[in-house]
């Protein structure tokens, strides 16, 4: 374990001039501010450092609004992105006043339903590896006002781009829904992509593969390795601030936006999850699919509490233009081996028992990663500790079963407002060992719901003028 002093010799070493502190926000945005190297001093990791936490969205009152940052000297890296050589620190948030952690810190839930595991004795790590998609962009353009509202984004490798005048059009632009993925020139992205990967290998992340996804228009894969669950948030993080940064790099922009573009497939971020006890994986046996009886509980959790989880994993208005019954994404709580129209996959690529694990599919990567994965830990317990049946597995393809076949497989819910009213009914098990709170439920509503859902039922939608003007 890194200690303030391993921090500090790093800065030094690398002859820093800066230190960076980051935290992320209530939402899932990170959140900075930089001192000069010489502010950076042992006790900074024990007494932390002020700033204004009435300016944080979803955090305190104006009238209690001091809060401090307390920087974890196991994160220190080297910010791949300053001009001026800076040493980047992730902070936990904590109360000034009772020195406590701050209960609406996302990092500080996961480090919470870290323990809870441990402490109910089931195990001891849960390994997340998510896969986010990302689309890069080379223009976006959005307003939004009293008498108009539009977007427009575009991107070279667009399709629509195949008749344009480009001086000259070179064509190689991917059709739609073909851009899993061709070689260059169809592929006009690898080096970007690797730069991104060299990115994220120069802050510490394992990437396995990086490639073109789906959609025309530049959308993007790239894979890390698994991790702890509280080191993959911090990782999850980086990576966002990777994708971003190197895509600004090449005048470009990056959105992890889940459905950004109309026909073609959206943004998801398959979520491999497994629970280990020391050096045993809990997930594997000689059940279905070559798992264990306590992974099939883990199961049966995610699917009892989907409707719940999505407002968390699938936490936006926009992430329910992807979840729409008959497309790409599985929206069928169901789950199977190999088939990926299921809403929770079991990978089958390796035997070993190590690689045993559960695929969650309906997440998306507009997520906070550490109350995603600590909501999805907490409801796979919550199946293992109930000992909760997820009853026979649908192995046929979801997408061509009939309306009478499809009759009794549930979905996640069809909208943003219809997960949150999910989370406002059933959220017991999010509350033991007080990794999620009250206070956190009741914030999240109250923050969805008056400035996402309100203000996108207000205002009108630039298609209805296509189907209501002449009325």
């Amino acid at each position: 374990m890194s200690t303030a002093k391993d921090a500090i010799k790093l800065a030094k070493d690398r002859k820093a001039v800066a230190v960076d502190f980051k935290f992320l926000d209530f939402l899932g945005t990170w959140q900075h501010f930089t001192t000069p190297v010489s502010e950076l001093e042992e006790d900074v990791f024990e007494s932390g450092l002020g700033f204004d936490g009435s300016s944080i969205r979803g955090w305190q009152p104006i009238n209690a609004s001091d809060m401090l940052v307390i920087p974890d000297p196991s994160t220190a890296v080297m910010d791949p992105f300053m001009t001026h050589s800076t040493l980047s620190l992730i902070c936990n948030i904590v109360d000034p006043i009772t020195k406590e952690d701050y209960s609406r810190d996302p990092r500080n839930i996961a480090r919470k339903a870290e323990a809870y595991l441990k402490s109910t004795g089931i195990g001891d790590t849960a390994y997340f590896g998510p896969e986010p998609e990302f689309f890069i962009f080379d223009d976006i353009r959005f307003d939004q006002n009293e008498h108009s509202g539009y977007y427009y984004v575009d991107s070279v490798e667009g399709r629509w781009n195949s008749g344009r005048d480009e001086g000259p059009n070179l064509g190689y632009k991917p059709r739609y829904k073909e851009g899993y993925f061709p070689v260059a020139p169809l592929d006009s992205q690898t080096d970007i992509r690797h730069e991104m990967v060299l990115a994220m290998e120069s802050v510490g992340l394992r990437v396995e593969k990086q490639h073109h996804e789906v959609a025309t228009a530049g959308q993007a894969e790239i894979d890390l390795r698994f991790l702890p669950l509280v080191k993959m948030g911090d990782a999850l993080m980086w990576y966002k601030h990777c994708v971003k940064n190197v895509a600004r790099r090449h005048g470009k922009t990056a959105t992890f936006m889940p459905k950004p573009i109309f026909g073609d497939n959206g943004s998801g971020m398959h979520v491999h999850q497994s629970i280990w006890k020391g050096e045993k994986p809990l997930f594997a046996g000689n059940g279905y699919g070559g798992m264990s009886e306590l992974a099939m509980h883990y199961i049966a959790g995610i699917l009892k509490h989907a409707a719940t989880l999505c407002a968390f994993v699938a936490p936006t208005a926009n992430s329910y233009r992807r979840l729409v019954p008959g497309f790409e994404a599985p929206v069928n709580l169901a789950y199977s081996s190999r088939n990926r129209s299921a809403a929770c996959r079991i990978p089958m690529y390796s035997p070993s028992p190590k690689a045993k694990r559960i695929e969650v599919r309906f997440p998306d990567p507009s997520c906070n990663g550490y109350m995603a994965f600590a909501a999805m830990l907490m409801a796979g317990l919550d199946g293992i500790e109930r000992r909760l049946d997820p009853g026979d597995p649908l192995d046929k393809d979801i997408y061509a079963l009939t309306p009478e076949e499809l009759k009794d497989v549930p979905s996640v819910p069809g909208s943003l407002p219809d997960a949150l009213a999910a989370l406002a009914k059933d959220h017991d098990f999010l509350l033991k060992g007080d990794v999620f709170t009250e206070d956190v439920i009741e914030t999240w509503l109250e923050y969805k719901r008056t400035k996402e859902v309100d203000p996108l039922r207000l205002r009108p939608h630039p298609y209805e003028f296509a189907l209501y003007y002449d009325a």
